[in-house]
């Protein structure tokens, strides 16, 4: 069983057929990338939606950091870093200056601004669950001079700095004031940002191969890479990521060299890939992964906490995990909704999911709750290694609970996109979907999207509308005493069981593979990262 570093958490704490419009692009990069070199790669889903600030998809936050910058960074210490910007904080804590960095430019040529930063932010702190709650505490955010961007707070906050530097979804990425100031519930029309790729527009084919190229204005910083911080040198001319669905055919790819990286290869292949010795098996997220089921609060059933309750108990984390993993060594039997070797660890509430003895009781529960059959609209996306098994454990779980279940095959992208649908089922609306956290995004309530009671105003896919929750969430900022913020996570665990924000359904590593040819792959919790990372001859 994985174990994860309680050092570092405390401190962050705080053969088939290659489908063929896939197998045309492998072969086109081929023959237009021949003398350029380039890093090809199958990522663990296809690309479809490409506004980091759309969507948490994490398929998007490794696009994003393709093409765009962010003010701050953290390191592999967990300490926040300087990136585009430097910062001073005034005596009182209440104002944070940010001085834009020299060299900085966009990719239509145009300088970055501090104007631009500024709307960038505010952008950033209207969808994302930590950008949110820094918005609550915030009375101002604005260019004071070219260069300089002041956020002004109502009172201190302790997590100005985390937050504007936290390394996944939603990450606060700088974009130009004019996509910055696209409308809430629209995508950005242009992918210009300011980062060490450039997005190639015109060889993108959405759900099939996405390119990018090394952006030779790009001026990194002099301190080595680490983590999401520090120099981002481009080594090679191009990256691209072709999708292959299938993953024994990634893996024959990557076998014979026609791709050099595979980010999400099955736990099953691993013996064979760690055998190759053209080959290295590491797993890049040391913090690994919680996987998870959200239902969607505003659609009979689960818009009464009772059948939510019964939903619950049916689940059983050991059956979900063996049928995601299977091999024990990559993953924990865990309850703790800020997950396991954490300071907010806790299994309160999560007695029948550790021990999937609970079905009795959800069959009980369901029975006075009311549940008049409506159909659990389950969407299962056959794309992703990762996202395969949960969908058909939880609906044989909850057809033996007594729910009529209706599980719809598609793929990730499309669940990406209908999640954000809050029309009825027979609309492309949607009961329950399951996802899966890095565990960086999940460790505290501030930073944990899916613990969030903002509903409709500005909630996540679901739409849990809990005000207990965002007034327990307040009172954790507001603290800096440790066995406070344990006590209040408690707290907040328990409202969160109480009223099933989501289901943990466990925690998992998950190891990538790429041919030895490869060198400087980073790690960190949002891997896997392409600056650094050069490609030789062999």
């Amino acid at each position: 069983m994985f174990q994860f570093s309680r050092r570092k958490l405390l401190k962050f704490a705080l053969g088939a057929t290659l489908p063929v419009p896939a197998l045309s692009a492998a072969f086109s990069s081929k023959a237009y990338a021949a003398d350029k070199k380039t890093i090809t790669a199958v990522m663990h889903s296809d690309l479809r939606v490409i506004d980091p600030g759309f969507t948490t998809a994490y398929i998007t936050r490794d696009h994003g950091y393709m093409v765009f910058d962010t003010l701050l960074a953290t390191d592999s210490s967990f300490k926040v870093q300087p990136q585009m910007a430097d910062w001073k904080v005034s005596d009182d804590k209440l104002t944070y200056t940010f001085t834009l960095r020299d060299g900085l430019k966009w990719h239509d040529g145009a300088p970055v601004t501090a104007e631009d930063c500024a709307a960038s932010l505010k952008r950033w702190g209207r969808n994302d669950n930590m950008g949110q709650k820094l918005m609550d505490f915030t009375a101002s955010i604005e260019a004071t001079d070219p260069k300089t961007v002041t956020l002004k707070l109502k009172e201190p906050y302790g997590l100005v700095l985390e937050s504007i530097a936290k390394p996944s979804s939603y990450v606060p990425f700088m974009m130009p004031k004019r996509l910055a100031e696209t409308p809430a519930g629209k995508q950005i029309a242009e992918q210009i940002g300011s980062g060490p790729f450039k997005f190639v527009a015109a060889e993108f084919q959405p759900g099939v191969k996405s390119v990018y190229e090394k952006n030779t204005d790009y001026v990194p910083r002099k301190e080595p890479a680490s983590w999401t911080s520090g120099g981002k040198v481009v080594k090679v001319d191009r990256v691209e990521w072709i999708t292959m669905a299938d993953a024994q055919t990634a893996m024959n790819a990557l076998v014979s060299g026609d791709i050099d990286f595979m980010e999400a290869p099955s736990f099953d292949m691993l013996p064979v890939l760690e055998a190759n010795p053209d080959l290295k098996v590491e797993t890049l997220n040391k913090f690994g992964f919680q996987t998870l089921g959200r239902m969607n609060f505003l659609l009979p059933p689960f818009d009464n906490v009772k059948v939510r309750r019964a939903a619950l108990m049916a689940m059983n984390q050991k059956d979900v995990l063996d049928a995601l993993v299977g091999n024990p060594k990559y993953y924990q039997i865990c309850g703790a909704f800020f997950v396991c070797g954490t300071p907010l660890e806790s299994e309160v509430g999560a007695e029948s999911l550790i021990k999937g003895d609970g079905m009795a009781q959800a069959k009980k529960l369901l029975a006075e709750s009311g549940y008049d059959g409506t159909p659990v609209v389950i969407l299962a996306p056959g794309d992703v290694v990762s996202l395969k098994a949960q969908p058909i454990v939880a609906a044989q779980l909850l057809r033996e609970a007594g729910f009529k279940v209706d599980v719809q095959a598609t793929d990730w992208q499309t669940v990406v996109t209908r999640r954000n649908n809050q029309k009825p089922v027979s609309e492309g609306g949607w009961n329950m979907f399951f996802t899966n956290w890095v565990a960086a995004d999940v460790m505290n309530p501030i930073v944990n999207f899916s613990i969030g009671g903002r509903g409709k105003n500005g909630g996540w896919f679901g739409w849990a509308d809990d005000p207990k929750i965002e007034k327990l969430k307040d009172e954790f900022a507001r603290t800096s005493s440790l066995d406070e913020q344990k006590k209040i996570a408690v707290e907040i665990q328990k409202e969160a069981y109480d009223q099933v924000l989501y289901i943990p359904l466990g925690q998992y590593l998950a190891p990538s593979a790429w041919r030895k040819s490869l060198s400087g792959v980073l790690d960190g919790p949002a891997t896997p990262l392409w600056w650094n990372v050069d490609k030789s001859e062999a």
